[in-house]
């Protein structure tokens, strides 16, 4: 009998350990009841500046067409829709030397720009040089979707593609399928691009201050790690059930095998 209870124990014991709670698996837990609503804080969402291999996509309009058709990259007569392969071949990709460059208008410096920095340029630098301000010149810049990579405890490891202007990491992790049950969504690593260099950070999806990070939204090239959390590496299950199953097939194996040895 005490026996019997001791290895009840044990399998209890493991069970705990071993098994994910809860906890570990819902995003954007609050803290206190009162707390249940969490705004995110206005600066964190800088504009973003331009950095290398990025691509923008650029419209330049006017009362008569025409007049700036040759400014404009030419597109796919019908086409109703943009793809990523059409984005890439008509936009304007950021060189290593941080310019685009545009037809008549040649090359034009955007590192460490916004895009309302370089529509005030491009738009500035037509009317010095080519047209007259009742041309009602209007210029829009955009990026060519939000390229980011997501890799590790993932649900579709890849890169992908949001066509917005802006994207939250909830929003990128989901169209990805989600975190896998034995991912650590405390610990999710994000590797970003600056014009000094590359940099790592660390963000907790699980606690709702999350939305207050200045990692929250992700940008252009973004690399997201989702880490394993040390249920995967032990193997003995993500559920109670799964646990203790584990358990008793080992128990029973080591029983098994220590009565073998014994009547030998």
């Amino acid at each position: 009998m005490n026996k019997s209870l001791f290895l009840l124990l044990i399998i209890i014991a493991f069970s705990a350990v071993s098994c994910i709670p809860n906890k570990d698996l819902v995003y954007l837990q609050n803290t206190k009841q009162d707390s249940l609503s969490v705004t995110v804080n206005p600066i964190v969402s800088k504009p973003y500046r331009l950095q290398v291999n990025d691509i923008l996509d650029i419209k330049i309009k006017a009362l008569d067409q025409k007049l700036v058709a040759m400014f404009n990259p030419v597109e796919t007569e019908g086409a109703q829709t943009q793809t990523e392969q059409s984005i890439y071949f008509n936009g304007f990709t950021v060189d290593d030397h941080g310019n685009i460059r545009i037809p008549v208008l040649g090359e034009v410096n955007v590192l460490g720009f916004t895009l309302d920095e370089i529509r005030i340029k491009i738009e500035k630098q037509l009317l010095d040089d080519y047209f007259k301000k009742e041309a009602n010149i209007f210029v829009t810049v955009k990026l060519a979707g939000l390229r980011y990579t997501v890799n590790g405890e993932i649900q579709k490891p890849g890169t992908n593609v949001l066509y917005q202007d802006k994207a939250t990491i909830m929003e990128a992790i989901a169209n990805s399928g989600d975190i896998t049950m034995t991912g650590n969504r405390k610990e999710v690593t994000i590797i970003r691009q600056y014009p000094h260099g590359t940099e790592m950070h660390t963000i907790d999806l699980t606690d709702s201050k999350t939305m207050q990070s200045p990692y929250y939204y992700i940008q252009p090239n973004d690399y997201i790690y989702v880490k394993p959390l040390k249920q995967k590496s032990w193997g003995t299950g993500t559920t109670g059930t799964q646990s203790v199953a584990t358990i008793i097939t080992a128990l029973s194996l080591v029983t098994t095998t220590f009565l073998l040895l014994k009547n030998l």
